[in-house]
C-alpha cells in the first residue's frame, strides 16, 4: 500500500470490497465520471480531496486480474489460519488509532484463539545486527514479561526481533504463558509478506514455532513478497498492536526507530534500553533517550510499569545497605573524621582538627556514641572500630 492509497481504504470501509471494486473497474477513458463520483463519496464521509485519485485508479486497474480471494481463503484455511476483519469481536481494537491508515483486514495463522488486548501487548523491537548484549538484554526482558502475563509482539526479523521471539517463548510451558490471567498467546510475529512465506527464510523454523504456539499475522494475503516499503508500513501494526514498544538496540537510522515513531504518535508509551556509548548499535536508543521520545528502560519492571496505569506494576525500590556516614549532619561528620581509629585524643585535640568548638563536639560524641561511631578511652576518645 502507498500513502497515497489510504483514502482507497476508507472508499472499501465505506462501500464495502464489491461496490468499491466496481467503482475502480469502471475507471477508464469510456467512463469519466467515476472519478468525480468516488471524490464525493469521499467528501461526504469527512475525507479530503484526494488529488492522487487519478493515478492510484491506474495503479490498481491492472491488479485486478490477479485478485483471488477465495484461493487466498483457501490457502489461510489450509495452514490453519483465518482471515479477521474489523466486524469479528477478535478484531484489535487498538488498531482503531491508526485511523485511514488501519488495516481492511488481518490474516492470521495460529494456534492462539485471538490477539490479545493492548493493553497486554507489549512490542519489541531493534537493530537486525544485534550484539551480545542486545541479545541478552532482550532475552532477559522478554522472558520476564511473559511470565507477568504480557504477549511479546515483534517483526520476526533477524536480531532482536528473532531474540524478543525466543525468549519469550522459552518462558512458556505448552504454549501458554507462565504468568496470571487469562491464557493468551507469548508471543506474536507481524509479517510484511504473507503468513504462507515466512521471511526472512533464517528463521523458518522459529516462525514455525511462533505459528504453532501463538499468531503470525499478516495485513497483505498469501502470496505476497516482503518488500523494504512493506516493512517499514508493518511498522505501524506493530505500535497499534501493543500498549508499549520498547527498543533494545538501533542504530542511527534503524527501522526500529520508525517503529518507536509510529507508537509515539498513536499516544503509546515508548522505552530504550541505554548501551554502550561507543556502541552504533545503541546510538538509535541514545537518540530517543535524548529527544524525550522514550524512557530508560533497563528490566522487565521497568516495561510493566510502563504498560500499567497510574500506580500500576510499580517497581520496588533495591535494598540498600545503610552507609556509615548516613543521617550525620556536618558538625557530626568533621568530628567523626577527626577521631582517631587507635588511640584516644583530648577534647582540645579534637577541637583543632574539626574546627569546632567544645560544646559543638561534647555534643557530637554524645551523638556518635549513640550511633555506635565513638568510644570514650583512657585520656580521651577514638573511633569505636567498625
Amino acid at each position: 500500500m502507498e500513502p497515497s492509497d489510504l483514502p482507497g481504504l476508507a472508499l472499501i470501509r465505506l462501500l464495502g470490497p464489491e461496490e468499491a471494486l466496481g467503482f475502480i473497474r469502471s475507471s477508464n477513458t469510456t467512463n469519466p465520471g467515476v472519478e468525480q463520483e468516488m471524490t464525493e463519496v469521499l467528501q461526504d464521509s469527512g475525507t479530503p480531496r484526494w488529488d492522487g485519485l487519478a493515478a492510484a485508479l491506474e495503479r490498481w486497474r491492472p491488479r485486478l486480474a490477479d485478485l483471488a480471494p477465495e484461493r487466498d481463503l483457501a490457502t489461510v484455511d489450509r495452514l490453519g489460519g483465518r482471515l479477521l476483519v474489523p466486524e469479528d469481536p477478535q478484531w484489535p481494537q487498538g488498531l482503531a488509532d491508526l485511523e485511514l491508515a488501519a488495516p481492511i483486514a488481518l490474516w492470521c495463522r495460529g494456534t492462539a484463539p485471538a490477539i490479545p488486548a493492548q493493553e497486554r501487548c507489549i512490542a519489541v523491537v531493534g537493530s537486525r545486527d544485534s550484539t551480545s548484549y542486545g541479545a541478552n538484554v532482550t532475552a532477559e526482558i522478554t522472558h520476564s514479561l511473559v511470565q507477568r502475563g504480557y504477549t511479546v509482539v515483534s517483526g520476526g526479523a533477524y536480531g532482536i526481533d528473532a531474540n524478543a521471539h525466543r525468549g519469550a517463548l522459552s518462558a512458556t510451558a505448552g504454549g501458554t504463558p507462565a504468568g496470571p490471567g487469562t491464557p493468551q498467546p507469548a508471543t506474536i510475529a507481524v509479517m510484511a509478506g504473507g503468513v504462507d512465506r515466512f521471511y526472512p527464510s533464517g528463521n523458518d523454523e522459529l516462525l514455525r514455532t511462533i505459528a504453532g504456539r501463538g499468531l503470525v499475522v499478516a495485513e497483505v494475503p498469501p502470496g505476497t513478497n516482503p518488500t523494504r516499503y512493506r516493512f517499514l508500513q508493518r511498522n505501524r501494526l506493530i505500535a497499534a498492536l501493543c500498549q508499549v514498544t520498547v527498543v533494545v538496540e538501533a542504530r542511527w537510522r534503524s527501522g526500529a526507530l520508525n517503529t518507536a515513531r509510529h507508537a509515539e504518535m498513536l499516544s503509546r508509551m515508548v522505552g530504550a534500553v541505554p548501551g554502550s556509548v561507543y556502541s552504533a548499535n545503541s546510538a538509535g536508543c541514545h537518540r530517543l533517550l535524548r529527544d524525550g521520545a522514550a524512557i530508560c528502560v533497563t528490566d522487565a519492571a521497568d516495561v510493566a510499569e510502563l504498560a500499567g496505569g497510574a500506580g500500576e506494576n510499580l517497581g520496588t525500590e533495591q535494598p540498600v545497605e545503610a552507609a556509615l556516614y548516613d543521617g550525620l549532619g556536618t558538625s557530626d561528620l568533621l568530628l567523626l573524621d577527626a577521631l582517631p581509629l587507635r588511640t584516644a585524643t583530648t577534647l582540645e585535640k579534637l577541637c583543632v582538627v574539626a574546627g569546632l568548638s567544645p560544646a559543638t563536639v561534647l555534643s557530637g560524641l554524645g551523638r556518635l556514641e549513640s550511633l555506635g561511631l565513638a568510644q570514650p578511652g583512657s585520656g580521651g576518645w577514638k573511633r569505636k572500630g567498625q
